[in-house]
């Protein structure tokens, strides 16, 4: 399927191009200069009918149509639209635009966009200097979440990394790229001194794809965050991360979000608490599902007392209990760093709440949101956690749903929301009134509501669906 030739002709009528069978192979790729210059999938000419495809009226789009009339390629109706979108900016004076063509939009029909799609794109976008930094914060790159890049696409993707050299922000999530586009793109990276935020979230790169980021980290200076969450990492990889941040004065952020780990001695947290202990520069730091129990929890809260730079750490999805919460409130006795603590899906249940509340309540002042949503905690802890609140001013962010509420949890942040000392954006429950009783209802999940599909209208930048990342904005993007 893939030929330096020209393309392969045109072998039916009215039919779309078939999707190359074969993915690049990396060791053939790389070993070309850059390796990445040569190599093209193969297509099928196609003639149109006038009328069928909307008159080109930009520069993007009219490049795209152009493109794929030149290159026999089917136009994605989806991309001439997006681009048009993109097209009406430039001409308002937008300097920086993402250009989001995320697969997952319900506003639109959309065609999802292909590995072949990707390559029209990569020619398009690799010396366009509109898709760059720009003031807003949730602007800034190419947003291509949820579609069918593959290999072949993430061979393009790796070309665009090397001739765009304006791109900060890139979005790849959820595009079935495995171990081998994982390292097409790691090592794209070595040279790369512009991208700032890389989303790979859902994409298989295994343990094998893994290293290759890891040791991309030890070359690459500019990368501020990067998220390898449901990525099917192994423990290997996962060390090599901890070992590689040790020393990395760059990243910010990282998300290592479901690893697929074997045994239960918990090496992976012993790893990342030294990491925690060395680094001074991370902001951020996503281990949900990482199997933590309250000995790793130990690990990681020993190297809290000396860590001053983490802001927000997410321990969702574990198996912590209060005994866990115990070491984690004389942490926060101590710490003056730590501002959003994701603590969702544990079981830390109403002795857990209480440790943590006591501390909230008294010592700590620098702790800004707290998610303890799922936790098995009952009316007594969620009072307690409400009553902290009214003595600490700095803590304003509080989500609970999912627990076991009673009349006096009910009564408690009903209070708080009336008296306006809990605004209704930071929290997930709203009170409402039935025969005279009071009850709470689930609102969102605000501390990252978005971080598997963007909002139906709009951008998802403000407290309500997304608290954690607007309290601690690093990269600048979802």
């Amino acid at each position: 399927m893939w030929s330096r030739g020209k393309e392969a002709p045109w072998a039916g009528p009215r039919s779309p191009p078939p999707a190359p069978t074969t993915a690049p192979n990396p060791s053939w790729a790389l070993a070309h200069g850059s390796g990445l210059s040569r190599g093209k999938p193969t297509f099928r000419k196609r003639k149109w009918k006038a009328g069928e495809v909307p008159e080109a009226i930009g520069h993007l789009q009219e490049n795209y149509y152009n493109l794929c009339m030149e290159k026999s390629q089917k136009i994605n109706s989806f991309i001439l639209h997006i681009l048009q979108e993109v097209d009406e900016e430039i001409e308002k004076g937008s300097e920086g635009i993402t250009l989001n063509i995320a697969g997952n939009s319900c506003l639109l029909p959309e065609e999802r966009v292909t590995g072949e799609d990707f390559w029209i794109l990569f020619r398009i976008l690799k010396k366009n200097p509109h898709i760059n930094a720009c003031i807003h914060p949730c602007s800034s790159g190419l947003d291509v979440r949820y579609n069918l890049l593959s290999d072949i696409g993430a061979y393009y993707a790796a070309r665009l990394l090397q001739k765009q050299h304006k791109l900060t922000y890139l979005n790849l999530m959820f595009n079935d790229i495995g171990p081998e586009g994982g390292e097409l793109i790691a090592k794209a990276l070595h040279k790369n001194t512009t991208l700032k935020y890389l989303r790979m979230t859902g994409n298989k790169i295994e343990n094998k794809g893994g290293m290759f980021f890891a040791a991309m980290l030890q070359i690459n200076s500019s990368l501020e965050k990067l998220d390898l969450g449901d990525c099917d990492l192994g423990m290997q990889s996962v060390i090599a991360f901890a070992t590689v941040l040790t020393q990395n004065p760059t990243v910010k952020g990282i998300t290592l979000n479901r690893p697929v780990l074997y045994g239960e001695q918990e090496e992976s947290t012993v790893h990342l608490g030294h990491m925690l202990k060395e680094n001074h520069c991370l902001v951020e730091l996503h281990l949900c599902k990482h199997n933590i129990k309250n000995c790793g929890m130990k690990q990681l809260c020993d190297a809290l007392y000396l860590n001053r730079s983490l802001r927000y750490l997410d321990v969702s999805c574990n198996r912590i209990t209060h005994d866990g919460m115990m070491c984690l409130a004389d942490v926060l006795k101590s710490n003056t760093t730590l501002e959003v603590l994701d603590l969702s899906f544990n079981r830390i249940e109403n002795a857990g709440a209480k440790y943590l509340s006591e501390t909230l309540a008294s010592h700590n002042r620098s702790l800004r949101a707290l998610s303890v949503v799922s936790n098995n905690i009952e009316g007594e802890g969620l009072v307690a956690l409400s009553q902290s609140m009214k003595t600490n001013p700095t803590f304003s962010n509080v989500y609970i749903w999912g627990n076991k509420f009673d009349e006096a949890t009910c009564m408690a942040y009903s209070d708080l929301i009336q008296m306006g000392r809990l605004k209704p954006d930071n929290t997930d429950v709203e009170p409402f009134v039935v025969d005279g009783n009071v009850y709470l209802a689930e609102v969102y999940n605000g501390l990252k509501k978005h971080y598997y599909w963007r909002p139906t209208y709009g951008e998802a930048c403000t407290n309500s669906p997304n608290a954690g990342f607007t309290l601690v904005p690093v990269g600048g993007h979802l």
